[in-house]
């Protein structure tokens, strides 16, 4: 049992990539859904497939390789909030992840989104991740 699902979801991606994997299956929950069509959505995963044959069914992720270099698109992906610690933000002090170029993921009231979008949306929330 693990205290923070959402830190495992991100290390398995994280691994999978440092091992040069194509494929990466976790567990699945609705915000690591959420979290999985977010990454497809801004291109930092090739697609994904929500297997619901299990009690709790699995999420299994396509990662996103360069062509010539055989570098993933993900550089690093890093857990912002953890359950010791969380970290919320205003819609005013949205974080800004390398300047514009990469994305937080932000558990709003209204649901996960991006950053950019939740500054669109005008409100805050708990800031799970940075991708870039």
């Amino acid at each position: 049992m693990y205290t923070d699902p959402i830190a495992d979801f991100l290390t398995r991606v994280r691994n999978a990539i440092a091992a040069g994997h194509r494929v990466v299956e976790v567990p699945a929950s609705k915000l690591k859904k959420e979290m999985t069509k977010i990454l497809f959505d801004q291109g930092y995963i090739l697609s994904y497939q929500f297997n619901d044959d299990s009690v709790q069914g699995s999420i299994k992720i396509a990662l996103k390789y360069d062509r010539e270099t055989k570098e993933s698109v993900i550089r690093k992906i890093q857990r912002i909030s953890t359950p010791g610690l969380r970290k919320y933000v205003g819609a005013k002090e949205m974080p800004r992840v390398l300047n514009g170029l990469g994305i937080a993921i932000i558990s709003t009231s209204k649901g996960v989104m991006t950053n950019k979008k939740a500054r669109q949306e005008n409100v805050g929330g708990e800031v799970l991740c940075y991708v870039y």
